[in-house]
């Protein structure tokens, strides 16, 4: 018999804010959908766009980062396996739910307008870039190197 294997590798854009929950057993899982958009050309030749929105959950600190850094309109990469889940709902219909569990992930440019550059989100907002000036033209003493 094969064994199964399942993957999904989705661009696209956040819909929402994260929302990130702690289980009763203390783990934590972050929740997101991601709008993924593809064009076409249908049979008159016309250009059609479709959007598909993918229900995605990170456990543990990828949840957590992810929760903390991306939000509504946040590009980001996502990379996992294809999960169904059932359940019965209160009135005891039957539910269930297809979802990519993120096992890798890359915040990418867009969305939020700043190109990808998480810079705003670190302490302090400060720059710690090397200005030109400060670049001896002096060359280096190989000598010097600790390795």
């Amino acid at each position: 018999m094969a064994r199964g294997f399942s993957k999904a590798i989705i661009v696209g854009n956040m819909t929402r804010d994260p929302e990130l929950r702690t289980t009763p057993s203390g783990a934590q899982v972050c929740s997101f959908t991601v709008a993924v958009n593809r064009n076409y050309k249908d049979g008159s030749g016309d250009n059609k766009e479709q959007v598909s929105f993918l229900d995605c959950s990170a456990w543990g600190r990828s949840g957590e980062i992810i929760a903390q850094y991306a939000k509504k309109g946040s590009g980001i990469l996502v990379s996992g396996r294809i999960e169904q889940r059932s359940w019965e709902d209160k009135e005891g219909q039957k539910r269930s739910r297809v979802e990519i569990v993120v096992e890798d992930f890359n915040f990418i440019g867009g969305g939020n307008g700043d190109g990808g550059n998480n810079r705003a989100n670190l302490a302090n907002n400060e720059s710690q870039d090397v200005a030109p000036d400060d670049i001896s033209d002096e060359p280096i003493d190989l000598s010097e190197i600790p390795f």
